[in-house]
């Protein structure tokens, strides 16, 4: 009984305050984390737009707390063992485990290539999770960045699971800004002048109406001719909008011309 007791003051009691302190550390530790790296990244992207600076934070805090979820857990572990194995030197298991771990790094060099480009990707902030990228052959939205692989989602719903070491080519299409540019095909007999004033009309009252004025950082607009035939004029129309808008803000300058173009007697090829 003396025994159990003993154990249970002298051993017992510190591993449930280890436990207790481990868990603690891990989620108070993750949300003090997250909450001064965005704090860091706002302050560093203070002049960039909004959903950059979101999806930098969202990036860098995953990345962070990550890292230091993985330190709470081994040193917990680790101060649990020394409590059970009072007697027991760790140092050669420690030592033993990093001589496995080389020997597995020499043995898997794919995974160390992983790491390290997934190391890259996020310091050189080529995308960040929230932006629509096109990488290697997989076309969608970023779901998750990790030291290992990036997650995308396509248009469809398909999940695709890129090692980050296969990633060679990323053209991200949401960085900074994103661009309306389209084209529409007028018939030839269109008066140019007028059509391409209806446009322009067209944009600038969409980049002032409340709903979208946040959206647009330049309005639609007429921006160049194109290919004609003896029936088709092809007008080209661009414009500059938030990271991410440039599809919706495209959908509804389609809209908003076609009835604009009714009004004006404009035909379509």
């Amino acid at each position: 009984m003396n025994t159990f007791t003993d154990w249970i003051n002298n051993t017992g009691v510190p591993i449930v305050f280890i436990l207790v302190g481990g868990v603690a550390a891990y989620y108070l530790g993750t949300k003090i984390l997250n909450a001064i790296t965005r704090q860091i990244v706002r302050g560093h992207l203070r002049n960039s737009p909004k959903k950059d600076v979101e999806k930098r934070q969202a990036t860098l805090a995953n990345l962070v707390t990550g890292i230091w979820r993985l330190l709470i857990a081994a040193t917990t572990v680790a101060a649990i063992l020394k409590q059970l194995f009072p007697a027991f030197d760790l140092s050669p298991f420690f030592a033993g485990a990093g001589i496995i771990g080389i020997a597995i790094a020499f043995g898997a060099q794919t995974l160390v290539k992983d790491f390290l480009t997934g190391i890259f990707i996020i310091t050189e902030n080529q995308y960040r999770v929230g932006d629509y990228v096109t990488i290697n052959d997989a076309d969608g939205r970023v779901e998750y960045i990790g030291t290992r692989s990036t997650v995308i989602r396509d248009d469809s719903g398909n999940v695709h699971y890129l090692p980050n070491g296969s990633i060679i080519h990323v053209i991200n299409k949401t960085m900074g800004y994103s661009k309306v540019n389209f084209k529409i095909l007028l018939n030839a007999a269109t008066d140019l002048d007028n059509a391409i004033s209806v446009i322009n009309q067209v944009g600038d009252a969409l980049a002032e109406s409340s709903k979208w004025k946040a959206k647009i950082l330049s309005p639609p607009q007429f921006s160049a001719i194109g290919a004609f035939t003896s029936s088709s004029i092809e007008v080209t129309i661009t414009g500059k909008t938030q990271p991410s808008d440039q599809w919706s803000v495209t959908a509804e300058m389609r809209k908003r011309l076609i009835t604009a173009f009714e009004k004006g007697d404009i035909k379509l090829a």
